[in-house]
This record gives structure tokens, C-alpha cells and sequence, in this order.
């Protein structure tokens, strides 16, 4: 046990005395401190002794599209600490081609008893969905929040990222690096934040021909900027991380060279994009911030002092790597 003390010591940053205090549950160690030492022991897979186990406070249940693009696991990431912090225990659901859809999995948390759950770019995103079923699962008295994607047909607390701000910002950069010819790269009309990156691509005076919708994907990225690339442009803006990954590969498959050549810029910052080649210029979405708001609000609806059902918009920030550069002469 001496060990165990001392590793959890060296992880915590404390004494081992202050870790036996914790662990015996004895008195003199600030909550801040305990939960420290706490949180080093689940880092290190030592399981916590029983007056260390709190009580769940609920089930929250956390819905995302999928895992595959990392944006995703990065929210889910942020509110699960928020949601286990709070003495809550998430559920994690993903929807998958073939397998349970959102309404089943809602239904499925629902029959369960959960407290409330998130929906992270869920259908709540898409113009074209029914969106009674948001409706109905109020009327079943079940708190929920939506992330990335707002309706008026809903009255729901909603926390997004400004998808127009982000546009505004992408190109002004590449029209600073001499960038006339600048293509956006985005996802399927239907989707609220694809329109609203559209829109403000268009208010900038870009020409609408020089939008193409894809899939969020890295093939759907790859065939919107080779439709683009036809058209001539030097510089792309992308709707996701994953479609500037496809940008940058069919420059590459025509002996293009990025930045030199054609300058792209992703949208997300995922978390590996920095091992990227060349390191992707993107949009960085506040998912720290996103996530800890969409808990709060969830908790307020929950404990009975409703936040707002409105939108809260999020700055978006650009971060300057190596896939941007002057335009080429």
C-alpha cells in the first residue's frame, strides 16, 4: 500500500500523508485537494475505496452521430469530466450506419430513466427532419440540451459554435495571403450550420458557384475540392478537419503542393491535427467551453431554474498553421 501511496503522491502532486488522509477519509484535506488525489487514482487504475464511490446523482445520457470524426469524441470527452464532477454518470450513445437511429437510442434512455440527455449535432441540425419528436420528449418531462444546430420549432436550451464568424475569419485570412479564388468545401445544404457558413461566405461577396456540398468526410472533402479545384481556385475553406484532409489529397493526387500551390483551411482543430502534413490551418470550436455550458444548462433545466431557451453562440478562433500560404504567382 505504501506503493500505491507513493505513486498517487507523485500524480496528485501532494504527500503521502495527504493521500492516507484522503483514503482514510480523514479530516484537513480541501475538497479541491481530495478530489485531486482522487482523480489521480482513477488515472493510475486504482479503485477507489468505498467512501470514495459517490452515489450517482443520475443518468445523462450524452447522443452523438458517431465516434469516427474526433470532433465528437472530444465533446463527449468534456461533458462526460463535467456530468462525473457533478456526481453524474453519462451514457455515451453513438448512432451507426445500419444500427440504432437517435430516436431509438433516445427512447432507449428514456425507458432507462435518465435525468436528461445532450444531442450533439443530432437531428435537431437537420431543416428538413420532424422536429415533433423534440416536442413530445418535453411533454415526457425529460431535460435536454442541443449542441451544434438551432430551431425555432424547439424550446430548448441550444449552444453552438458561430459557424458565420468562422467563415468571415477563414477567408479574411486567405485574402490577406493574396488569395483571390477561394472555394468553400461543405457539407449538405439541409444542415443549419453548413447554411449559415454558406450564407456568410456569400454576404462576403464570394460567388455562390464557388460552393460545393459534400459529405463531412474525408472522400466527400476530396471530391468537393477537386470540383472546385477545376474552377480554379487557390484556396479552400472547409467544413470540417476531415474534408480538409480530402482537400489536401486531391491537390496532392493533381502534383499540387500545399501551401505552395493551393492553401486550405480545416474546421473543428480536432486533436490530431497537429500531427498533420503540413499541420492544418483551422477553425478551432471552443469544445471546452461548448460542452461545460451545454452540462450547465442541462443541470439548471434539471434542478428546476431553467436557463434560457435560446441560442448561446460561441466564438470560434483561427489558428495559423502550415496548410495556408501567399497565393501562388
Amino acid at each position: 500500500m505504501t506503493a500505491r501511496l507513493s505513486e498517487i503522491a507523485t500524480q496528485a502532486g501532494v504527500s503521502e500523508a495527504t493521500v492516507s488522509r484522503v483514503v482514510n477519509g480523514k479530516p484537513g484535506v480541501s475538497p479541491a485537494t481530495r478530489q485531486v488525489v482522487v482523480a489521480a487514482m482513477d488515472v493510475l487504475g486504482y479503485q477507489r475505496p468505498p467512501r470514495l464511490r459517490r452515489r450517482s446523482a443520475g443518468l445523462i445520457g450524452l447522443i452523438t452521430p458517431e465516434l469516427t470524426n474526433p470532433i465528437f469524441p472530444a465533446f463527449a470527452q468534456v461533458i462526460e469530466q463535467v456530468l462525473t464532477r457533478d456526481g453524474y454518470t453519462p451514457v455515451l450513445c453513438t448512432q451507426t450506419p445500419g444500427g440504432s437511429t437517435e430516436d431509438q437510442l433516445t427512447e432507449m434512455l428514456v425507458d432507462r430513466g435518465v435525468t436528461g440527455i445532450v444531442f450533439v449535432s443530432g437531428l435537431h441540425a437537420d431543416t428538413t427532419t420532424d422536429m415533433d419528436r423534440y416536442v413530445k420528449l418535453a411533454g415526457r418531462g425529460v431535460p435536454f440540451v442541443m449542441v451544434n444546430g438551432h430551431t425555432d420549432r424547439v424550446s430548448a436550451p441550444f449552444v453552438s459554435v458561430d459557424n458565420r464568424a468562422a467563415v468571415r475569419l477563414a477567408v479574411s485570412h486567405l485574402v490577406e495571403l493574396g488569395h483571390e479564388r477561394i472555394g468553400l468545401a461543405v457539407g449538405p445544404p439541409r444542415f443549419v450550420p453548413t447554411r449559415r457558413m454558406v450564407e456568410a461566405f456569400t454576404a462576403l461577396g464570394r460567388p455562390a458557384d464557388l460552393v460545393e456540398h459534400s459529405l463531412f468526410t474525408v472522400e466527400g472533402g476530396q471530391a468537393a475540392a477537386d470540383a472546385l479545384l477545376d474552377r480554379g481556385c487557390t484556396a479552400l475553406v472547409c467544413g470540417s478537419d476531415l474534408m480538409a484532409f480530402g482537400a489536401i489529397r486531391a491537390a496532392r493526387r493533381r502534383g499540387l503542393h500545399v501551401p505552395r500551390d493551393v492553401s486550405v483551411v480545416g474546421f473543428d482543430d480536432s486533436p490530431l491535427i497537429v500531427f498533420a502534413d503540413p499541420p492544418l490551418t483551422t477553425i478551432r470550436q471552443p469544445v471546452d467551453k461548448m460542452g461545460q455550458a451545454a452540462v450547465h444548462a442541462l443541470l439548471e433545466e434539471i434542478g428546476g431554474t431553467p436557463a434560457p431557451h435560446a441560442e448561446f453562440v460561441f466564438q470560434p478562433e483561427l489558428v495559423v498553421r502550415g496548410s495556408t500560404g501567399a497565393t501562388p504567382r
